[in-house]
């Protein structure tokens, strides 16, 4: 009788170059399972990801592995494979504990290429806010919002004052969260953009990508693009976990029986101003990061803070005796 190892017909080897701590590279053979032997833990615009366990002679911790959608068209996958080579290039220059880390970039047998990157949770903060909202639940405990505020400060402070990078795309989706919040990790760096000495991107003929509803108003009226256009995103980011919700969604939803309904001049108008906030999901406790949402949603870009200050603010001695009065007086 023959056997057929159907696990290991489902596998291939794969020449990855990794990437030392001195910065030197090093061949190494690994063996990658194929799509359905891993789990998928989500997927983005032309890309899924997946959970990659590392077992054998030494066990290891498992990596995030993204590869193209193979069911794009064939223009899209070009765009996006290029897309996950500039990823790749730039991850592996970073190293910050709330940025998700370079691990291997190679090609497939199939052509398609694949980055592997530190796991950092299972879910996305936006699978969370999902998650939270289908349970009938208002906003995330301040403390928690307050978390996910100085953390991800810290890796924006990294990537603009130490890389001169813009991340281009800050939303909740693309941050993972392990566990209970245990570690707090700003993900997807494809569509990041060079800043000069004052903190402008330096290639006048750069584009901004981001996400619509988090674009600033900088951002899609050609306007100069700073590191203050992540951190109007990054408010956008700390609204979404007081509202459980997406930026002007409501400007988004319509009758699927009208299609007339849906006001296309009407969306377009709100993109890049600041979304209102339901007060009565909120307490006393909600109220510095309601001033941190407003202050990062300002309209002139000048007026925003700088990661580095939000960091100032949210470490400082007055603001942990703010957050101890709130909790005398709950």
């Amino acid at each position: 009788m023959c056997i057929i190892n159907f696990r290991r017909s489902f596998c291939f080897p794969v020449h990855w170059r990794m990437l030392l701590t001195d910065g030197s590279p090093r061949a190494r053979n690994i063996t990658i399972p194929a799509s359905p032997f891993m789990k998928k833990l989500g997927c983005g615009t032309g890309v899924n990801v997946y959970l990659m366990k590392r077992t054998g002679s030494q066990t290891q911790s498992p990596w995030a592995v993204k590869k193209i959608n193979s069911h794009c068209a064939k223009t899209q996958q070009n765009v996006y494979s290029k897309r996950l080579t500039a990823e790749a290039q730039i991850l592996k220059t970073l190293q910050h504990p709330n940025i998700v880390g370079f691990r291997a970039f190679t090609i497939a047998p199939d052509g398609s290429k694949c980055l592997a990157m530190e796991y950092g949770g299972e879910q996305s903060l936006n699978d969370l806010i999902e998650q939270r909202r289908e349970e009938g639940k208002r906003a995330f405990p301040a403390s928690v919002i307050e978390k996910v505020a100085l953390h991800v400060a810290r890796g924006l402070k990294y990537l603009h004052n130490e890389k001169r990078l813009l991340h281009g795309d800050m939303k909740s989706c693309n941050i993972v969260v392990k566990g209970d919040f245990e570690t707090i990790k700003i993900c997807d760096v494809g569509v990041s953009l060079e800043l000069d000495e004052n903190m402008t991107v330096s290639n006048p003929k750069a584009t901004y990508i981001g996400t619509e509803p988090w674009k600033p108003k900088e951002a899609l009226e050609d306007g100069v693009i700073t590191d203050k256009s992540d951190i109007f995103a990054y408010g956008l980011t700390l609204w979404e976990m007081m509202t459980l919700s997406v930026p002007h969604l409501e400007c988004l939803e319509y009758d699927d029986e009208e299609e007339e309904s849906f006001d296309e001049d009407a969306y377009y108008a709100v993109l890049g101003t600041r979304p209102a906030l339901d007060m009565e999901n909120l307490d006393a406790s909600h109220q510095k990061m309601i001033e941190l949402f407003l202050m990062c949603t300002e309209e002139d870009p000048k007026r925003r803070p700088s990661a580095a200050q939000i960091i100032e603010v949210l470490e400082s001695a007055e603001y942990q005796d703010f957050k101890n009065e709130v909790i005398v007086i709950s």
